[in-house]
């Protein structure tokens, strides 16, 4: 459940664009929707304290001792209880199959994040229409595991991202610049968009803190378009990343995970 949580702040942090109230209220209607089409379904075939009964039975075996059920109760909607943990609130179904955590749909049976999955897939891009011309391309061993990343140089978790990819082989990262963290990110990011080999540019300030000569005057930096590329695949944070199949990762990962996530990823 701990995990669960954890992953439910997270996905819900890298969903900027989407307010959390509007995002409550959409899941909400969902939920509605479900539930009482379940409970004209099923009718009512035990007695609500029977059925309060079973979720805290069931809960508790699923939490393996993890966590306390204090109470579960009826909530507003038909079918749908409010379960109390301490001072934590879930809503389940009555069969304690799915759970409502922190604005996320939980598949409890089968310890799947719906939410996360669906808008996953509605977020995925189609890699082969990303404008590669404005990235920068750095191949390291056969290049055979392909990603783009958005990176602002200002952002701190950007850097460690770019300090783990120094380690792997066989990568090829396209590297997108997008200034959007500070005023002086534009800077930054035209000075090394302008400079001769932009990936030593890029990693030199990224690696090692050493800024960019000053870009000339005449240099014509593709600021807006990435501005605007940014906008359109709905980046609104960075590192934000992208793989061959389309799927997108907001964030930074564990070494072990995302090199999982790149393998699994690349298969298309």
């Amino acid at each position: 459940m701990q995990n669960f949580w954890k992953q439910a702040q997270g996905f819900r942090a890298q969903r900027q664009g989407l307010s959390r109230h509007l995002a409550a209220s959409l899941l909400s209607v969902a939920l509605i929707s479900s539930f009482a089409d379940q409970a004209s379904a099923q009718g009512s075939a035990s007695a609500p304290s029977a059925v309060e009964a079973s979720i805290k039975q069931a809960l508790e075996a699923w939490l393996k001792g993890k966590y306390k059920v204090d109470a579960v109760a009826r909530s507003p909607i038909a079918g749908l209880y409010e379960v109390r943990l301490g001072t934590d609130l879930i809503y389940v179904d009555e069969k304690a199959a799915y759970a409502f955590i922190e604005g996320q749909l939980i598949d409890l049976k089968n310890n799947r994040n719906i939410t996360r999955e669906r808008t996953e897939e509605l977020s995925a891009i189609q890699f082969k229409d990303l404008p590669l011309q404005l990235a920068f391309k750095q191949v390291q061993g056969s290049g055979r595991r392909v990603m783009a990343v958005f990176e602002d140089p200002n952002c701190g978790y950007c850097r460690k991202l770019r300090a783990d990819l120094a380690s792997l082989k066989d990568i090829t990262i396209y590297t997108f610049v997008l200034p959007l963290l500070s005023p002086d990110s534009e800077v930054k990011s035209r000075n090394a968009l302008c400079a001769g080999d932009k990936v030593k540019a890029w990693n030199d300030l990224m690696l090692s803190g050493k800024a960019p000569p000053t870009a000339s005057p005449s240099c014509d930096a593709p600021i807006a378009k990435l501005k605007d590329l940014g906008r359109s695949l709905g980046v609104t944070g960075t590192p934000t990343i992208f793989f061959p199949n389309g799927k997108r990762l907001t964030g930074y990962a564990p070494m072990a995970q995302f090199e999982k996530m790149l393998d699994e990823n690349n298969k298309i």
